[in-house]
């Protein structure tokens, strides 16, 4: 779920990385390991080529959402993709015309009935068990008011991060409207790019700006490295806090690939972590069915052809690796299934938008 901040590195930077294909040097790293037991591909449905899942939910076995485009290439924007899971396969849902919108960058489940899911400019959908239909929202359309990504609760409510009046903010669904909550301090702060919502309930924004809502702001934080984006936020307790991203330093790009990012704030500062590998990127992170660190996703610059995974085995992040592929195995977005240890993980196949991209999904468990 949620990765419009990732979405806009990815489509801003893949043309002439020349990531795809890339030789491995005569040095080689030790071989990595093998594909873990439990994670397969599952087949998706027919799509225009220069396809691309970049967010998923589930409500529980028998339902999962999934959204991103069909049709990249050139300069377009292609048109919008939502897929569903009923227990047995993947389905497109009819978009009718919202499928011209441009892509859909997130989704999320708010029981057997009712998803959200954002899109390019600022589109706002809500499923209401047959079809998807646009969502108003206070300032839509207007200059200076857009949203970036959207979590539903078990209580009916839903969180939107966004931006309005050109204040960087948050939208809150109560079950009946959406409001926003007061605007972050800072009138510059920029745009959040995703939110996330703790099991205990509390509602965070992150991206260029880390901050809490709890009724009122509190901005962790946080210097990002030289041409860096966060791609995941994982708050398990105040003093103890996840950041999954990558960057690209000083002389990059073009042609040189990204480095992966991963942070810890232990209450006081962030500390860089150390992973598996270094050369890639890591794309989400999500916890357990009580907040605790879980599961990491991934690409691994050095072995492509596999979704490289980080799973939490209770003292750091090691390697877990998805099946191989003819092609890359670029990962957007992992969710956990309710109610199993079971994951959803979805993506693509290449770095770059034009005729090789497929959509890609993975399962684990």
């Amino acid at each position: 779920m949620r990765r419009r901040s990732f979405v806009s590195g990815l489509a801003g930077t893949a043309a002439g990385l020349g990531l795809a294909g890339a030789a491995r040097p005569a040095a080689a790293a030790p071989a990595s390991p093998a594909a873990a037991p439990g994670w397969s591909a599952v087949p998706v449905p027919d799509a225009r080529p220069g396809a691309r899942l970049y967010g998923v939910a589930a409500a529980g076995p028998d339902l999962a959402w999934a959204v991103g485009v069909e049709g990249l290439g050139g300069s377009g924007d292609g048109t919008a993709v939502a897929l569903r899971w009923d227990g047995t396969a993947w389905t497109r849902t009819d978009l009718g015309a919202l499928a011209s919108a441009g892509p859909l960058t997130a989704v999320t489940a708010a029981g057997d009935r009712t998803a959200w899911a954002v899109g390019a400019g600022g589109l706002l959908l809500a499923w209401d068990g047959t079809a998807w239909q646009r969502t108003p929202y206070p300032g839509q359309g207007g200059a200076g008011t857009t949203v970036t990504d959207v979590v539903a609760t078990g209580d009916g409510r839903a969180w939107a991060g966004g931006r309005h009046d050109g204040r960087a903010g948050l939208l809150h669904w109560d079950g009946r409207r959406w409001r926003w909550c007061a605007p972050l301090p800072d009138a510059d702060a920029p745009t959040p790019g995703h939110v996330h919502v703790t099991p205990g309930g509390e509602v965070w924004v992150y991206g260029e700006v880390i901050a809490r809502w709890d009724g009122a702001w509190t901005v962790l934080p946080h210097t990002p490295g030289v041409r860096s984006t966060v791609s995941g936020l994982l708050p398990v307790a105040h003093d103890d806090i996840w950041l999954t991203g990558y960057g690209y330093g000083v002389g990059g790009p073009p042609g040189k690939p990204p480095g992966v990012v991963l942070e810890h704030w232990n209450g006081t500062e962030w500390t860089w972590v150390k992973a598996p590998y270094s050369v890639g990127l890591l794309s989400s992170v999500t916890g357990d069915a009580l907040g605790r660190p879980d599961r990491i996703t991934g690409w691994d610059f050095w072995d492509q052809k596999r979704s490289h995974y980080l799973r939490w085995d209770g003292a750091a992040w090691v390697s877990e690796r998805g099946p191989e592929m003819p092609e890359t195995a670029l990962m957007t977005d992992l969710a956990r299934i309710p109610g199993t240890a079971g994951y959803w993980s979805v993506g693509t196949t290449s770095f770059y938008a034009g005729t090789t991209a497929r959509m890609h999904i993975e399962r684990h468990g």
